[in-house]
């Protein structure tokens, strides 16, 4: 009996970590991508619980309080603790509801780009031929143009607007995960695993989406990561650009491009708004380093 529970012990002590707790062994090893997620985590509370945080309207405008100083500064006020802009509006409140904004604007851009990526991607890498020639021939054409660039000529013929701008986005960003998803069904393709799923009769939408997909998902999980903060860089080029979310909308690059002309008066109303993309984009890029340690077998070796 102390045999059979002596070796119950040992199996109970030496069995495998789950998946759970090894992703966060190796993704805690980076300690800027642990600041990273922090850092996010704070950003994405203050964007879901906006209306409870913010102190004030973001859109109310006080005609008696145009331009007024931080609370460092002398003529500051507690009331608004980052100081107002030109119209009299609470530049924290704008920042709180701006977040919520440019999250949004990073989800659905991702949600579109690696819905439409991955679906063309695994059909170009699947089938090759012609169909594989047409697709990346497609891309090809896209990514030879500035990201930017094409975003705006997308965004004039859609017409300004904070919808229009995501739509122009996802299909910038679109090309990098076709090419991703490719590469990596090319890869995978060939594969005993694969080989034997068709050899036991599987269907061709069972070895895309259930036999190689699964499989493809490490590079494409990380990609999608530095393309939400590429997302939130962009729309905020586009709104800087006057081509985004239009006035009043407190979305962050709005915000830079109606503060422009109150740079050497009033520097809090251009400053705020340009370190909160700042250190959004920073944390989700330090999150993205870290999901490609935790993500990536052959980091893991090392």
């Amino acid at each position: 009996m102390s045999t059979v529970q002596n070796t119950a012990e040992t199996k109970t002590v030496g069995s495998p970590p789950s998946g759970l707790s090894e992703f966060w062994f190796y993704f805690s090893r980076n300690k800027g991508a642990v600041i990273g997620l922090f850092v996010f985590l704070i950003i994405l509370f203050v964007a879901v619980f906006a209306p409870f945080v913010a102190p004030h309207n973001p859109s109310a405008q006080n005609r008696e309080l145009l331009l007024m100083p931080t609370i460092f500064q002398e003529g500051g006020s507690w009331g608004h603790i980052l100081g107002t802009d030109a119209v009299g509006r609470d530049i924290l409140s704008r920042l709180i509801y701006g977040a919520r904004f440019s999250l949004f604007i990073g989800l659905v851009v991702v949600t579109l780009s690696v819905v439409s990526g991955v679906l063309i991607g695994l059909v170009a890498g699947y089938f090759r031929g012609k169909v594989d020639t047409f697709i990346m021939r497609i891309m090809d054409i896209i990514l030879a143009f500035p990201s930017l660039l094409l975003a705006l000529v997308l965004v004039a013929v859609l017409g300004p607007g904070l919808v229009n701008a995501m739509i122009a986005i996802s299909l910038v960003n679109q090309p990098h995960f076709v090419r991703l998803t490719r590469a990596a069904v090319m890869t995978e393709k060939s594969k005993d695993y694969v080989v034997g799923s068709k050899v036991a009769g599987a269907g061709t939408m069972r070895l895309m989406f259930l036999t190689i997909l699964p499989n493809c998902l490490a590079p494409l999980i990380v990609q999608a990561t530095l393309a939400f903060s590429a997302a939130i860089l962009d729309a905020a080029a586009l709104g800087f650009l006057g081509m985004g979310a239009q006035p009043p909308t407190p979305e962050w690059g709005t915000m830079l491009a109606e503060a422009r002309e109150f740079i050497q008066r009033a520097w809090w109303v251009v400053t705020f708004p340009g370190l909160a993309i700042l250190i959004t984009v920073l944390a989700i890029n330090l999150m993205g380093d870290g999901l490609r340690d935790a993500l990536d077998p052959k980091l893991k070796r090392s």
